[in-house]
């Protein structure tokens, strides 16, 4: 089942640039505290979908084209949004709950943890300071970061789809790829991306496959007010 659950998801979303990745609940509940614990039997089947970098070409470009006059919040978001609700119809006899990167609870706590949920699902490796054996950083505040084995930090997380309905007892876990491996990077990594993550150097710490265009760097270094403009839209 996950794996027909799984192909059909890729069918529908790597045209678009994204990227599904299966895992089961109880892999990232048994790493998190119960505040953050998705609301789900362990053995449920769930995925992680990421943005990869030709998602904007893909995806919001045309779908920017196509629902110009609909655009009222942040056109990713909208656009994510839009395919990852279509994809729902793909199965009209499950249910399929969506959880977006930018929803909150209403204790302001976010509904879920990306990185987290990515580490877990095997999709991109979650570099925190726990992974520093001779940490440098004293009491500073020192946030993690996700790295793709294939786009380096050249990606988004965008979204959980969850099927309450399928349960995989027998699913088995992927280890993610450990791609920042000797702790001379990771401090870089972790240096790069809480102290100078405007110039976006973090996401080059591995040698990547694909980047975001320029017309791509251009429009996320743009505040989120004035993006509308450089997509044609009036806000």
């Amino acid at each position: 089942m996950e794996r027909r659950v799984a192909e059909q998801l890729r069918g529908a979303l790597s045209p678009l640039g994204l990227e599904p990745h299966a895992f089961k609940v109880g892999w990232y509940n048994a790493v998190l505290q119960p505040a953050f614990h998705l609301p789900y039997p362990d053995d449920t089947l769930a995925f992680v979908v990421l943005s990869t970098p030709s998602m904007f070409d893909k995806a919001l470009k045309p779908f920017v084209n196509k629902e110009r006059l609909k655009i009222i919040r942040d056109p990713v978001d909208q656009c994510v949004s839009h395919h990852l609700s279509r994809v729902k119809e793909k199965f009209p006899d499950q249910r399929v709950d969506v959880m977006f990167d930018y929803e909150m609870l209403p204790s302001r706590k976010p509904k879920f943890l990306a990185q987290t949920a990515a580490h877990v699902a095997g999709a991109a490796y979650y570099y925190q300071r726990k992974d520093v054996k001779l940490d440098p950083w004293g009491k500073k505040k020192i946030f993690g970061v996700c790295i793709h084995p294939k786009y380096g930090g050249w990606f988004a997380i965008r979204g959980l789809l969850l099927f309450p309905d399928i349960q995989v007892p027998f699913l088995e876990q992927p280890a993610p790829v450990d791609c920042v491996s000797t702790e001379e990077k990771r401090i870089e990594l972790l240096e790069q991306f809480n102290f100078h993550w405007q110039d976006g150097r973090y996401r080059d710490i591995i040698e990547v496959k694909e980047r975001y265009s320029e017309e791509q760097k251009a429009y996320f270094a743009t505040p989120p007010a004035e993006r509308f403009r450089l997509l044609g839209l009036t806000q």
